[in-house]
């Protein structure tokens, strides 16, 4: 368990620190307009969530999907772009934080000069190997 007021711990086990990962301006700045997929995951273990740093390059897009388990934030990095949901279009310029709820069915284009974009949501857990039901 870890004091409240001083950040320490307990016991005898050390507390995390925190960790400055990534310059996410300098990765936007490095994306050329063909680059595309992630620059950037988080990948530091007994992590509870997941993250990562798209790049679209202009003209492109994720299609209409929905996410039925995950909660996901959508960070406009550098660029700008479109979010298309059952309710219509939504500019997405840089600087918008949008709110992905489980459930929602969305789709993603990106403006003339690409879109790069940080999601950030719980952690899936990891497979496991099980029997059949009945």
């Amino acid at each position: 368990m870890t004091s409240e007021h001083t950040g320490t711990p307990d016991g005898d086990g050390e507390a995390p620190l925190p960790r400055i990962l990534c310059d996410t301006a300098a990765l936007a700045a490095a994306a050329g307009d063909g680059t595309a997929g992630a620059l950037w995951r988080l990948a530091e273990s007994g992590r509870q969530l997941d993250a990562n740093v798209v790049r679209l390059p202009p003209g492109h897009r994720v299609d209409t999907h929905r996410e039925p388990d995950l909660d996901v934030l959508l960070l406009v990095l550098a660029g700008d772009g479109a979010l298309t949901a059952p309710d219509g279009e939504h500019p997405l310029p840089a600087g918008t934080l949008t709110w992905l709820p489980h459930g929602s069915t969305r789709s993603l284009a990106a403006g003339p000069d690409g879109l790069t974009y940080l999601t950030v949501h719980r952690r899936r857990p990891g497979m496991t190997i099980g029997t059949r039901p009945s």
